[in-house]
């Protein structure tokens, strides 16, 4: 098994000098997940900050083939590029083994991609599909998607005097893959780099489509100081608000169980999307949120418990 060392010590695909935000982790999350190919990788990357962020034309900080894609279609160009590379190995055009990996944003993988995504879980493509979840539209100014979570305020469900900010709970994503009948799913945090690397190594070695959804906290649109991005990420397993497991061929597996679980306002405080919620008039937002993390925690346990497939 590798170490940290070991991970961060391997060429990395992107090179100094993109435009990501101070504090953002999404390359630590590109980086490490990219090091556990033991193949040359291939990239589809949606329109998401990763895109914006790296390929400011005429420069690109990618060392490492790299196709840019809309935001609905990176799951659909994968699986062109799978279905190509099969053809030209065939063919005897080609001999090197490659992965395929997908990239996109929470908007460009729960709303906007999801089509393309699903079609390309249920017919099978080899490829992994990555969404760094930031639980926003943070590259067009912090919009709510499927993503952001239950009480957030955001531009277009602002909290104030008739909201409390978002009132519907996130899309499970993970969960919906998973239903598709695939190898792998998982769900990882940029907090714990190692966990993130075993399960994108699992990823690159399935038997057909893999999917995985990292946590990645945004300074920008979270508004918080961005030395605390690893915080917050690690606060957001602790409080069981975003925990780490995986599915493998439909077996539920927790990767990590917090020995004394943190209430939820450990995870909100500090973060000005949640301020709001501090208010004495809802308190019961947060209590509300607190009840559905515990029900959910709850029935991941009973799954895992189970180890009937998914």
């Amino acid at each position: 098994m590798a170490t940290i060392q070991e991970i961060v010590s391997r060429e990395t695909p992107l090179a100094p000098g993109h435009r990501m935000c101070a504090g953002c982790g999404i390359s630590p999350i590109v980086n490490t997940v990219v090091a556990a190919s033991d193949k040359p990788v291939i990239i589809a990357n949606a329109t998401s900050c990763l895109e914006v962020t790296t390929t400011i034309y005429p420069f690109s900080a990618w060392k490492i083939p790299w196709v840019h894609l809309t935001f609905e279609n990176a799951a659909a160009v994968a699986s062109g590029i799978e279905t190509a590379y099969k053809s030209l190995k065939k063919r005897g055009k080609i001999t090197d083994d490659v992965n395929i990996l997908a990239f996109g944003g929470d908007g460009g993988t729960y709303d906007i991609g999801f089509q393309a995504l699903s079609g390309a879980l249920e017919r099978g493509h080899k490829f992994m599909y990555v969404v760094y979840d930031n639980e926003g539209y943070m590259n067009t100014g912090n919009q709510r998607s499927g993503a952001t979570p239950f009480g957030a305020s955001t531009t277009t469900v602002p909290a104030g005097t008739h909201s409390f900010g978002k009132p519907q709970w996130r899309k499970n994503i993970v969960e919906i893959a998973a239903a598709h009948r695939i190898p792998f799913t998982a769900q990882a945090a940029v907090h714990n780099l190692l966990d993130l690397y075993n399960k994108a190594k699992k990823g690159f070695g399935a038997d057909g489509p893999a999917f995985m959804a990292v946590l990645q906290p945004c300074t920008t649109n979270w508004h918080y100081d961005s030395e605390l991005t690893i915080a917050y990420s690690r606060l957001a397993s602790e409080t069981n608000f975003w925990p780490l497991y995986e599915v493998e061929n439909g077996k539920v597996h927790i990767n990590y169980k917090p020995k004394e679980r943190k209430p939820i306002e450990e995870f909100l405080k500090g973060q000005r999307r949640f301020k709001h919620l501090f208010k004495p008039e809802n308190k019961h937002v947060i209590e509300e949120m607190q009840k559905m993390i515990d029900e959910e925690w709850e029935r991941l346990l009973q799954l895992e418990a189970a180890q009937v497939r998914f």
